[in-house]
């Protein structure tokens, strides 16, 4: 999953960072509110964790900002500001939750599974499915039938995008955006390696489902009904 933070106090947004990657996160940064709102409007995030009292541009304004773009990405308020009027504010917005600080992290962690559970129109008991083969979001096995194998972070979220795709196209570019970050100096060929790791499991799964190629677009996943 790809977070992205918006907070200005730099220690706080840096301790965030990395209990948040240490969790299996994948999360950017912003420390002003026009920078913020810049990388929002990307659409390339699972969740936007954003404060409200921010430099240039305060998170209220990015909000309105993300909705009118017809944004639907899951929004966090993490605030120090805790009267039940922002809180009423932040949520007719169209945030999706709020934490008012000092917060506890598991909780925190707890509101940003819930929010990911939310957000999945495939979730159910914690797996993603097609076909014969299963991702497990909590352990990172993907299985089929009585076999599983382990995937890394990349082959993890690589996966995860295909399987919420199932047959339609998903393109290099979001593969890139999401996986990566806007960002990251990876190109294609990046992305072709951790397409190539996954066909080898799901060759050594011994399932029918098959990573389709469609020359110079995307992947989709298919099956092979000789298996």
């Amino acid at each position: 999953m790809r977070l992205l933070l918006v907070e200005d106090e730099i220690r706080l947004a840096e301790a965030l960072s990395q209990i948040l990657t240490k969790n299996k996160y994948t999360v950017d940064t912003s420390n002003d509110g026009i920078s913020g709102l810049d990388n929002a409007l990307t659409g390339i995030y699972d969740v936007i964790i954003l404060d409200i009292m921010l430099p240039k541009l305060d998170g209220f304004a990015i909000l309105r900002q993300i909705r009118e773009s017809k944004i639907t990405t899951p929004v966090l308020f993490l605030t120090a500001k805790d009267d039940v009027s922002n809180k009423v504010k932040g949520l007719d917005l169209g945030a999706d939750d709020y934490l008012t600080k000092p917060f506890n992290t598991e909780e925190l962690l707890a509101r940003l599974r819930a929010i990911n559970r939310r957000g999945i129109d495939t979730f159910c008991d914690d797996t993603l499915s097609f076909s014969d083969i299963e991702l497990n979001l909590s352990t990172y096995e993907l299985s089929c039938k009585n076999k599983s194998v382990q995937l890394g972070l990349k082959e993890f979220n690589i996966m995860k995008m295909l399987l919420s795709y199932g047959s339609r196209i998903l393109c290099k570019e979001e593969l890139l955006e999401k996986v990566w970050g806007y960002e990251s100096a990876a190109e294609y060929n990046n992305v072709e390696v951790y397409i190539s790791f996954l066909r080898k499991k799901l060759n050594h799964l011994g399932t029918k489902v098959n990573i389709k190629t469609l020359r110079g677009v995307g992947y989709s996943l298919g099956e092979t009904e000789d298996k």
